[in-house]
């Protein structure tokens, strides 16, 4: 049994599907055996994302009540605004109806054609946004070395960095984004440490320095348990910290928020912001509620409030770290030190003998899906791949990763439990399992809608 509890207790409940094998058998193939365009009515567990996920505690569905839908200027919007000032300490706040609308306005404004953006990884919509604006995503992520456990896997290449800076497209990067934590390469955290240093390489080269912070708390909290000098610092002052060495930052308040909708765009630089205003207002709706309810917006105040609550925090870290010992016991090859937010497998390890290009995460994934109605992302090749050159195979992702994302104050223990036991069963027949082939694809984030096939 885990040695943590969930510190909070259960006040409404909703019912679990449990489709059966034949169900779940059509059910995948009516989807294109793609695991986004399967209904949640056929799902039992759901640990696709933990993005809009969250349960709201009784004291968010309370503010609700009090949410103030004037178009402009509203009480809900000052609240928001207050909240979000004090806990980053940038002036100029502008939500948004969720954290890709956010990227998309503030890289479309800093970004141009031949530009890079340096990230520690862009996760996949912050790639498209960057190439939506005719530039180039370039991921520096910290090497990792077999048998070394690395407590900060998230941090950004500095020496990397530096190189680059100094060479000769250094002239052409015009932005480093941090994500905290690192959603794309294990849900891994980065350092205070790491975050100075971009900070100055960045100072260095008048290049500035955002933060994707749209799991703030949970890098905050990670990093008073693992870094050096800040175990008697609060997840508050740790975030304080962080958002005080960047330039800005935008989110998606859909995982630290602790809501199901909402963005944010928060700056230092008031003419940026002005900017983005003009987008914002074009493509969201007026900077006071950008596409949200005021509702919303005091959930969101809440939520923001809550999310740093270090027992929470605690619970949260501890789920994952327990769920990720079971899932190795159960004999899969788990990203180590786990995260907060969700546990990675590496599935290119269980099923050698797919290749890349025949998508060895989808395939587990799906076979998780087939035998107990689980449903989590694969962030493998079929998300990190890129198509081949001229009709030519797909070029492989870094890893075939599958993330087990936790929905945050949703499962229990028991719940990742039948995970846990399902996962085992799959496990014990990897070598049975077989890949996937593409037979329709959109472009940019082509696993939303792609159609496959058993290969």
């Amino acid at each position: 049994m885990p040695s943590f509890m969930e510190p909070f207790r259960i006040k409404a409940v909703e019912p679990i599907p449990f489709p059966s094998p034949d169900e779940r058998h059509e059910a995948l193939a009516i989807a294109g055996y793609n695991l986004f365009r399967v209904p949640a009515r056929k799902i039992t567990i759901d640990l696709l994302t933990d993005s809009g996920t969250a349960a709201m505690s009784a004291a968010q569905w309370a503010a609700l009540m009090a949410g103030d839908e004037s178009y402009a200027g509203a009480n809900s919007f000052e609240r928001f605004e207050s909240v979000l000032r004090e806990l980053t300490g940038f002036s100029e706040i502008l939500p948004v109806h969720q954290g890709r609308a956010a990227e998309r306005i503030v890289l479309g404004q800093l970004l141009g054609l031949g530009d890079i953006s340096v990230s520690n990884t862009h996760f996949d919509s912050t790639r498209a946004s960057v190439e939506a604006a005719d530039a180039e995503a370039l991921d520096l992520p910290v090497p990792s070395y077999a048998g070394i456990l690395n407590p900060f896997g998230g941090d950004l290449d500095l020496d990397a960095l530096a190189e680059l800076l100094d060479g000769n497209s250094g002239s052409r990067v015009k932005c480093v984004v941090l994500t905290i934590t690192n959603n794309a390469n294990g849900g891994q955290p980065v350092s205070l440490l790491n975050i100075a240093g971009a900070r100055r390489l960045c100072d260095r080269h008048g290049i500035p320095l955002f933060l994707d912070a749209s799991r703030f708390a949970e890098n905050a909290y990670l990093i008073t348990q693992r870094e050096a000098g800040y175990a008697d610092s609060t997840p508050h002052e740790i975030a304080r910290t962080m958002f005080d060495l960047a330039d800005g930052c935008w989110a998606s308040l859909k995982k630290d928020g602790l809501a199901n909708i909402g963005g944010l765009i928060a700056l230092r630089d008031a003419a940026l912001a002005s900017r983005c205003a003009e987008q914002v207002i074009a493509f969201e709706g007026f900077p006071t509620y950008g596409g949200l309810a005021g509702r919303d917006l005091e959930a969101l105040a809440q939520g923001l409030l809550e999310v740093l609550e270090p027992e929470y925090l605690r619970y949260r870290a501890e789920s994952a770290r327990w769920f990720g010992e079971q899932l190795e016991l159960a004999g899969l090859p788990v990203l180590q030190p786990t995260g907060c937010h969700a546990v990675y497998v590496d599935a290119g390890l269980l099923l050698e003998h797919v290749a890349p290009q025949a998508l060895p995460a989808t395939a587990f994934a799906n076979e998780l899906y087939l035998t107990g109605g689980i449903r989590v992302s694969e962030l493998g090749t079929l998300v990190f791949g890129k198509p081949g050159h001229d009709g030519g195979p797909d070029l492989p992702a870094p890893r075939e990763l599958v993330r087990f994302a936790l929905p945050r104050r949703v499962y229990t223990a028991s719940h990742l439990e039948y995970v846990v036991d399902v996962a085992e069963v799959v496990a014990s027949k990897a070598a049975q399992l077989r890949g996937y082939r593409i037979l329709r694809q959109g472009g940019a984030m082509r696993q939303f809608t792609a159609v496959l096939e058993p290969a």
